[in-house]
């Protein structure tokens, strides 16, 4: 098998967090006076981490005030809190994932996740919803290392993990995804079932687009090659 290691984006990938992304980001909203944004709206402003996703969910207004970047760390703070208190109300696992990342663990192929969720919440996120030791590594946003698409953080997790960008899948939902899997070197694995459509992932040059995660483990356990 030409692989032996998977990076997983959390957020749109392994789990359907939207719901409760917009929930936490909305009650940090409305504690600073501003109004809540449609939980569809959030589809294609999550993933360039917490900070980013409250400016772009800041009126038009509030971002072009000289004092948005201030305000937009405000909310994001609050928002992380609150996230933090309540971060499973609605999130699951999307459908036959935990049976794909069950089967991955009876493999000899190193599993990881990589988030630009802040790193606390990322943890209580798939700790809470996957059972202990699914994956080797758990990182989400932290000081130090620049967040998705820098490929730094994905290049320090396969180092330990004793794996090299050639024989690694990075699987995501977004062009955000894409794009770290192209800046690391990695083999770039778009999922239709996430929060940005497949003309996206095309856009962002995806070496391949699967529907369910069945068709990843059908490969897998066939041995076929993805570049098939």
């Amino acid at each position: 098998m030409k692989f032996k290691c998977i990076i997983f984006d959390l957020d749109g990938t392994l789990v359907n967090t939207i719901a409760d992304i917009a929930g936490s980001m909305n009650r940090a909203l409305e504690a600073h006076g501003f109004p809540p944004v449609p939980v569809q709206d959030y589809l294609t402003k999550v993933g360039w981490g917490i900070k980013r996703l409250a400016y772009l969910c800041l009126p038009a207004a509030a971002q072009q005030d000289g004092t948005a970047d201030q305000v937009a760390e405000g909310v994001a703070a609050d928002a992380t809190r609150f996230y933090a208190e309540q971060p499973l109300v609605y999130s699951q696992p999307y459908p036959d994932m935990l049976d794909l990342v069950a089967a991955l663990g009876r493999t000899t192929m190193k599993t990881a996740v990589l988030s630009n969720k802040p790193d606390p919440v990322a943890r209580l996120v798939v700790q809470g919803l996957f059972p202990q030791g699914s994956f080797s590594l758990i990182q989400g946003d932290r000081p130090g290392l620049p967040r998705k698409p820098d490929p730094a953080a994905t290049w320090a997790m396969l180092m330990a993990l004793d794996r090299t960008p050639r024989e690694t899948i990075f699987m995501g939902d977004s062009e955000i995804d894409m794009e770290t899997a192209h800046a690391a070197g990695c083999y770039a694995l778009g999922v239709s079932w996430g929060f940005r459509s497949r003309q996206v992932l095309e856009a962002a040059g995806a070496d391949r687009i699967i529907d369910t995660p069945g068709e990843l483990l059908g490969l897998i356990s066939t041995g076929t090659s993805l570049d098939a």
